[in-house]
């Protein structure tokens, strides 16, 4: 198996459809060991019994805008396995009102949160989980395509994944010379909770599967591969790259 005994930390399944499920499900699959961050109450009620399920050796609470709980989560999983291998960051919110109308109406407020969720924590994470990451480990994020192009309703999550994609690779120079790598996957839509709040998202899928190359949607599946590819060994010379998930909908012009 492609991860026996690598220690893994997933930040961000929300429930079963989540991508952050499929990824930990396909590390499962493939041997890895897995923890499960949540933020608050609310989470950890659908977290707990996904962990159960898939064989996850403890959960800890994690509000990823919080500095002091990044470090007692470090703590918490310093003391149970003593380092990582694995960091996975499927993290992203921004305010309901943002992502509807003009782009240029968010909110000054509106736009630090989104940008603080969804780009900021996977530096907060890599710098309070710094000490623990083993040298050769993966550290990977959720993007998509809104982060390059102009997505309908995207709006403000779209600017806060260009700089997210951004991080990871200024991220990939600084940790580099530990052999540790930084990636992004660049998803296609997928029907989860997160899709679900950006206005005609159901509209996307079919314009993917005309337009694709592979003139499908992708799956869960798809992107849990790519994920056990870019936590393992096969990937050792990939880092600071975003890779596209989503049949080639991203190459395509007119």
């Amino acid at each position: 198996m492609l991860l026996q005994g690598k220690k893994a930390l997933i930040f961000g399944v929300a429930n079963d459809r989540s991508i952050a499920y499929g990824v930990a499900k396909a590390f499962k699959d493939q041997g890895a060991r897995l923890a499960f961050g949540y933020p608050g109450d609310a989470i950890r009620k659908r977290v707990e019994p996904i962990s159960e399920e898939l064989g996850g050796e403890f959960t800890f609470q994690c509000d990823v805008t919080s500095d002091e709980d990044i470090a007692a989560s470090a703590k918490t999983v310093s003391e149970k396995w003593g380092g990582v291998d694995i960091l996975v960051h499927s993290v992203a919110y921004a305010r309901q009102d943002d992502l509807k109308g003009r782009f240029m109406d968010v909110t000054r407020e509106g736009f630090a949160l989104a940008l603080d969720v969804s780009a900021y924590s996977l530096v907060a994470l890599c710098k309070g989980f710094d000490g623990l990451l083993a040298d050769g480990a993966s550290v990977m994020t959720m993007s998509y395509l809104g982060a390059e192009k102009v997505v309908p309703s995207y709006n403000v999550m779209g600017v806060a994944k260009a700089a997210l994609e951004c991080s990871v690779r200024y991220l990939a120079a600084d940790l580099g010379p530990r052999g540790i790598r930084v990636n992004s996957l660049s998803a296609g839509p997928l029907k989860t909770l997160a899709a679900s709040g950006i206005t005609g998202f159901k509209g996307f899928l079919p314009i993917v599967e005309e337009r694709a190359p592979l003139k499908r949607n992708i799956t869960q599946e798809d992107v849990a591969g790519t994920a056990v590819y870019l936590a393992s060994g096969l990937s050792s010379g990939v880092t600071g790259e975003v890779i596209h998930v989503d049949s080639g909908f991203s190459i395509m012009g007119i």
